[in-house]
Parts: structure tokens; sequence; C-alpha cells
């Protein structure tokens, strides 16, 4: 109870500190005294309503092509033809396409200042994914999915370039993910009842029994937990292949 507590009591804190900086941030990004009473009395409400298009370039859309581009060959042809899985399909999508928007707003004329930026990872802060942990391979894939929306809106460089460099991070993960390189490699977690099979000696028979019975390409196994109560234990094995199918 006392954990939980103090966890509560860390995360508000944490809150509070995000809340205070983001006011610190937009704070300074503010123009000085004199400046807005000058804008406040040239003002319309006309200026009011008006609506900047000088972000929506040719540039822009290229770029924007490239990335969705990168992001179909990343999570379409590397991704789900390994794992087989669309359960983050939305979540690498969106995470790229903000990304890629609120970098290029932060590097445009569009008026959207390092306090709006602040804001808008403070509220990210307060919210919180209520599902399953992610897994290191998938949070992996997400970062990979930042890293092309930071490249293709902020790079400097042309458009040959930055395909090139997105070609670059696809390829290696490609020869990584792929079967090119090594085959990859899958872990699930089983309860185990043939307790006697767990013995340092008998781990071929371990390891043949778990294949006739799972029919995995199991190579190895590790012991996490033994229950002698139930005669039981907790394994972990470590498979190739697609949902125990090699391609």
């Amino acid at each position: 109870m006392k954990k939980i507590i103090e966890m509560v009591a860390i995360k508000k804190v944490t809150t509070v500190i995000v809340l205070l900086l983001t006011a610190i941030g937009a704070i300074g990004q503010l123009p000085p005294v004199d400046v807005l009473q000058e804008a406040t009395i040239n003002s319309t409400s006309t200026d009011f309503f008006a609506f900047r298009l000088d972000v929506f370039t040719l540039d822009f859309f290229v770029r924007m092509v490239i990335d969705l581009l990168s992001m179909i060959l990343l999570i379409r042809f590397i991704y789900y033809r390994i794992y087989a899985q669309r359960d983050y399909f939305f979540t690498f999508f969106m995470f790229n396409l903000l990304i890629f928007i609120i970098a290029t707003l932060l590097t445009s004329n569009s008026g959207f200042s390092i306090g709006a930026a602040f804001g808008l990872f403070a509220i990210f802060a307060m919210l919180r994914y209520r599902t399953e942990d992610i897994s290191a391979r998938d949070m992996t894939y997400l970062f990979i999915s930042i890293t092309f929306g930071l490249i293709t809106s902020i790079n400097m460089g042309t458009w040959i370039e930055i395909a090139l460099i997105n070609s670059i991070i696809l390829l290696l993960a490609f020869l990584i993910e792929g079967n090119l390189l090594f085959k990859p490699e899958f872990v699930k977690v089983v309860e185990y009842e043939k307790i006697e099979l767990i013995k340092p000696g008998s781990n071929i028979e371990l390891i043949n029994d778990l294949k006739q019975r799972t029919g995995l390409d199991i190579h190895k196994v590790y012991v996490k937990r033994i229950d002698f109560l139930r005669d039981t234990a907790v394994l972990k094995i470590y498979y190739r292949g697609i949902d125990g199918k090699d391609k």
C-alpha cells in the first residue's frame, strides 16, 4: 500500500513539473509587452481569423510522400511479413504522422511556437496507454517510425538525400529482421508438468518433448521458476520461424 501511495505521489509531482516547464516554455515564447500592444492596436477581426498556408508547399507534400512510403515499407513489408501482427499499425503510423507534422510546423513560419510544442508534450505526458506493456522489439519499430518523421521533416538535404537515408535504415532493418543474415527468434513462456526433464542432463529430451508437443522449432529452453508443490515448472522457450512455421 505504501508503495502504491509513493507511485501516485511521484506521478503527481512529475505532472506538476511538466506543467511548470510547459508554462515557462510558453512564457518564454511570448513577445515583449510593447510588441503585443502594437499588435493589438493594429489587429482586426480579419487578422484574427486569418489562416496561413505557407507550410503546405510542394516540398511539404513530397516529404510526406517519402515519409509514408518509408513507413509502408517498414511496417507492411518488414514488420508484418515477419510477425504478422496488426495491433500496432495505428500507433506506428499516427506517431510518425504527428511527429512529422509537429516538426514541420516548428521549423516553418507557421506561427507554431516551441511553447505550443511543450504544451502538446505535456498532454502526452499526462496521458498513458492503458494496455499491456509493449515489447522491446515493438518499441524499436515505434522509435524507427518517429525517426522517419523527424528525418523527413527537418532534414535540410534534398529529397534524394532524405530518401537515401530512409533507404539505409530500411535496408538494415530488413537484413537484421529478415532471413538473410539469420532466422528471427521468438520467445514464449509455458508451464511444464514433466518436472523430471528439467534436470541439467535432460536438456535434449526436454527440447525434443517440447518440440513434439508444441510443433515449434525450439532450440533453447530456460527454466524460470519451479513449483515443487504442484510438480510444475515455468519455462521460457526460444524458437525460430513465424508462428512456429519457418518461411
